[in-house]
């Protein structure tokens, strides 16, 4: 079966099944030491936390006095403590969690009044935590673990936001997907040191709806959703972070009989993106499993998933293996390895003249004039987010 083009329905609602922290029911600490769950049966849940980084994976339970609701947010923390946060009377409280002996912890930060409020993915100094507070005209960004005393405001966007990539490791760049005044989705970037200053970063095209879905620190590559180079049809596509190259939409990423939704990027692979791995969940009526790609080798390797897979779940090492977590009845924690993916994709020589397109795909551009945002490097925040010919 070929590859998954991405309907923009379709990967929202594929990111929204079973959400929790990060936008998965098993989150995964900024160092890949520890994961976290709610597990159990039917409404008997609770969280559950993973330990990662040793020889074996195992799990430790952190049951309180009563079952959590099946929304309750999960987000471990590289100190072991995991963050959830619960939806109470139109409000959202947050606890951090930890075992005690046979017993559960639980420390309260405190609250935030609203009606729908989101954890982001781990921050990447592993300490603090994020979430998202959507309202009517504008999204709050709120610091609800590492803060001196309980919850803080520390931006306010314009617009309704959704996504949530981080964009540095000091946990200061925070990209955002955001639709304002009418407009179509655009990628923004929050500068949370300069009280949340706001710049675009994705621009594709003026009227196209552009995502960003995944970012690697190590090697700048950006996994990206959108449909400029198909109007209302969203299409996986990959570019440079600080590059001035068009982004690219391969040929593989896209079919009409499924969803691909990345999860995983290799990380370690230092200022070279095209042969930086990414795994995906691919969703269609047969199923779902597992793909791998990089940009080098323009072509998606598809892998049976473990049986009991926490499906869109799991992690890369720095050496290329895959991590893939699973649970079912004989084994409640378990971590799939899957070695030498990312080898086997061996790399399609780049034979295109200078002035044409590089390799990797079709350009962005509509007209045939490829754009793309062209952000400052990192360490010269804020981005200007200014578009430029590719």
């Amino acid at each position: 079966m070929t590859a998954c083009a991405i309907e923009a329905c379709a990967i929202e609602a594929a990111a929204q099944d079973g959400a929790a922290a990060g936008g998965t029911r098993f989150a995964v600490a900024a160092d890949g030491s520890y994961a976290a769950r709610l597990a159990g049966r039917g409404e008997a849940l609770f969280p559950e936390r993973w330990t990662l980084d040793g020889p074996e994976p195992y799990a430790v339970p952190l049951p309180l006095d009563q079952p959590e609701d099946p929304d309750a947010q999960l987000l471990p923390l590289v100190d072991g403590r995991v963050l959830i946060a619960r939806r109470v009377a139109g409000r959202h409280t947050f606890s951090l969690l930890y075992p005690t002996g046979p017993e559960t912890g639980e420390l309260p930060l405190g609250a935030v009044e609203a009606e729908s409020v989101r954890l982001l993915p781990p921050a990447p100094d592993g300490t603090g935590a994020y979430a998202l507070a959507v309202g009517a005209r504008s999204t709050a960004v709120w610091r609800v673990a590492g803060g001196a005393d309980g919850p803080e405001h520390v931006a306010e966007v314009r617009g309704r936001c959704s996504g949530g990539v981080w964009l540095d490791r000091q946990g200061r760049l925070l990209a955002l997907d955001r639709e304002a005044d009418g407009g179509p989705v655009k990628t923004v970037a929050v500068d949370l040191a300069r009280s949340g200053e706001v710049t675009p970063l994705l621009q594709i095209a003026e009227d196209s709806r552009d995502r960003l879905l995944l970012a690697d620190l190590d090697s700048g590559l950006l996994l990206i959703g959108s449909d400029a180079p198909s109007p209302g049809r969203e299409r996986l596509g990959w570019g440079v972070l600080g590059s001035a190259r068009p982004v690219r939409f391969p040929e593989c990423l896209r079919s009409a009989d499924g969803v691909l939704t990345p999860f995983a990027v290799q990380p370690g692979q230092v200022l070279t993106p095209e042969t930086c791995a990414v795994a995906f969940r691919v969703d269609a009526a047969a199923g779902s499993w597992v793909g791998v790609w990089r940009p080098a080798a323009r072509r998606l390797l598809h892998l049976p998933a473990p049986d009991g897979w926490l499906a869109g779940a799991g992690l890369w090492t720095r050496d290329g293996v895959l991590l893939l977590p699973y649970a079912h009845a004989s084994a409640p924690c378990g971590l799939a390895r899957v070695e030498g993916a990312a080898e086997a994709l061996v790399p399609v020589a780049d034979t295109t003249p200078a002035q044409a397109e590089p390799a990797g795909g079709e350009p962005s551009g509509r007209s045939g004039t490829p754009v793309v945002c062209r952000p400052v490097p990192l360490q010269q925040a804020p981005l200007t987010g200014r578009a430029v010919p590719g």
